[in-house]
């Protein structure tokens, strides 16, 4: 049987002309008579996943095992016992003993989607396995042997995350013995249209109800777009404007309404304007802490004046500016003695000036109001301290912590 590029388009669900398509399908078709090991990367949405499909169907593997695993999805404490398996009490949870996905694909194809996202323990486990066909299941010493295919997908940057460590060169090099690699769909400006017909079809048999248009000012538009999501973006808007617009011919004016991009740059230029003003923002940082903490402790100075001595006369709101006066005096100490490594002269000497002040000013008055309201506290409830901290309007702890270090006897 003589297979085609155009056949492989038709059996597999795929639309579109454009030559770098057509180049990634003929990889395609190539590699799949072989074991080699194949990476296929591009863009989110741009149809990944039919790939290894057409790798698995056209392989003499095809009449086995095809299992698809989104590594992305799988949380790290698992990922482990979902590829390979896990024995009895090998965890908390472990009822039972588990096969795999490689050892329940053994003679098949296993497809490892956002295979970038695994953990690098994860990564020498799968390595082994690329290297000489044997993995060990969670929990276990035997060493087990596996006769799958693999195929991978990503739309990281691969390179960048090798630099950054997070993941492993060598694997990168043994998933991608071939790379096909597919184009996103603002690279296929020809196809955008024939796909948006295709959808809008779809979506009119499925929901009963006339095929939308585009007008030629619409197509015109639509074929500009940036198009971040791809093709399953063009899906997803040719399905909003099939099910929520009356009119079937759509115009520009209309279509723009559903055009809308994340701006996938933005993360970028966060961390590099980050970067540069680390140091800044932190000086800053430092400032409004020390400036809100004087103030704070200003405020509670008024409160403290007004606070009847008799803690019985204590109302909600007093009770609870208290509290926060507890609070915050023993975290100014906290916060004042930070020094991170990156502080200049400066930021030290307004730190100790501002922490001068505020001892100078606000400590006496504080400590001696605390210590008399948690005395007479302590004497009305006989030195119950579950009582006397309901009554001042703090907790337990807190009342505790402020006995202590006022060394007061009970």
């Amino acid at each position: 049987m003589d297979i085609t590029t155009q056949s492989i388009k038709q059996r597999f669900g795929i639309i579109g002309n454009h030559f770098l398509l057509n180049r990634s399908i003929e990889k395609a078709l190539r590699v799949a008579p072989t074991d080699i090991s194949v990476l296929v990367t591009g863009e989110s949405g741009v149809g990944k996943e039919s790939f290894p499909k057409i790798i698995h169907q056209l392989s003499h593997r095809k009449h086995n095992k095809y299992i698809a695993v989104n590594c992305g999805a799988i949380p790290e404490g698992t990922i482990d016992s979902e590829l390979f398996g896990h024995e009895k009490g090998a965890f908390t949870g472990a009822t039972s003993s588990r096969k795999g996905y490689f050892e329940v694909a053994d003679g098949g194809t296993i497809f490892l989607d956002e295979v970038g996202e695994l953990p690098l323990t994860t990564q020498v486990r799968l390595l082994r396995i690329l290297e000489n066909g044997e993995y060990i299941k969670v929990g276990s010493s035997d060493v087990k042997k596996t006769n799958v295919r693999i195929v991978a997908a990503t739309n990281l940057d691969m390179e960048d995350a090798i630099k950054k460590g997070k993941f492993r060169e060598d694997l990168f090099y043994r998933l991608s013995t071939v790379e096909i690699k597919v184009p996103p769909l603002r690279s296929r400006k020809d196809d955008i249209h024939l796909l948006f017909r295709k959808f809008a079809s779809d979506f009119a048999k499925k929901y009963n109800m006339p095929t939308v248009r585009l007008d030629e000012d619409a197509q015109d538009l639509l074929n500009n777009h940036n198009w971040s999501g791809n093709v399953r973006q063009l899906r997803n808007i040719a399905e909003q404007l099939s099910v929520l617009e009356e009119k079937r011919e759509i115009p520009p004016s209309i279509l723009n309404t559903y055009l809308t991009d994340v701006k996938i740059s933005l993360p970028a230029l966060v961390n590099e304007r980050k970067e540069q003003n680390d140091f800044s923002n932190e000086r800053e940082i430092m400032y409004k802490i020390l400036f809100d903490m004087k103030k704070d402790l200003n405020d509670l100075k008024k409160i403290t004046k007004h606070l009847n001595t008799d803690t019985q006369n204590l109302n909600s709101s007093e009770k609870s500016n208290l509290e926060k006066l507890f609070e915050i005096k023993a975290s100014n100490e906290e916060v004042i003695n930070k020094k991170s490594s990156y502080e200049d002269e400066q930021i030290k000497q307004d730190k100790y000036h501002f922490a001068e002040e505020i001892s100078e000013e606000e400590t006496l008055s504080i400590h001696d109001k605390e210590l008399e309201l948690i005395i007479k506290a302590l004497e009305r409830n006989n030195g119950k301290r579950k009582a006397a901290a309901k009554e001042l309007g703090i907790s337990e702890r807190t009342l505790y912590r402020k006995i202590k270090q006022h060394d007061i006897e009970l």
